[in-house]
Order: C-alpha cells, then structure tokens, then sequence
C-alpha cells in the first residue's frame, strides 16, 4: 500500500513546495525547528525505554512491609 510513497522524485516535489510555501529566508528555521522538535522527541523516547527498561526499587519483601504498614 504504501511501497512508493516517498521515492526521490516525491521528495523533490514536497522540498519544491515548502520552498515556495515558506520562502529561501525563512527555509533554514523552519529546518533548524524541526530537527529541534525531532531531537526533543528522540530524547523523550530514549528517557521512556530508560524508565521502562529499569527494575523497580522495591523487593517484593518490600512490598508486603508496605502492605503490612497499611493494615497495622
């Protein structure tokens, strides 16, 4: 379904777009924001795997002190 999307004669059409959509001037911010905003999402994926991959801190011994605290 989506084998041919973006084949270098599409990319040139979409880059010849935004250049008359935004202009040579502004090209390089709207470039320098994007990659801004694809490290940013970069970087949130990375900390969520971190989080994700890390054990918890608490031992199942742990967790039935805490339980215990709770009912006494």
């Amino acid at each position: 379904m989506f084998e041919n999307v973006l084949q270098p004669t599409h990319l040139l059409l979409i880059l010849f777009i935004v250049l008359i959509v935004f202009g040579p001037k502004k090209l390089p911010e709207v470039g320098k924001s994007l990659g801004q905003a694809i490290r940013g999402l970069k970087e949130g994926m990375n900390q969520a795997k971190e989080a994700m991959d890390q054990p918890e801190d608490k031992t199942p011994s742990d967790k039935s002190a805490i339980q215990k605290e709770k009912i006494g």
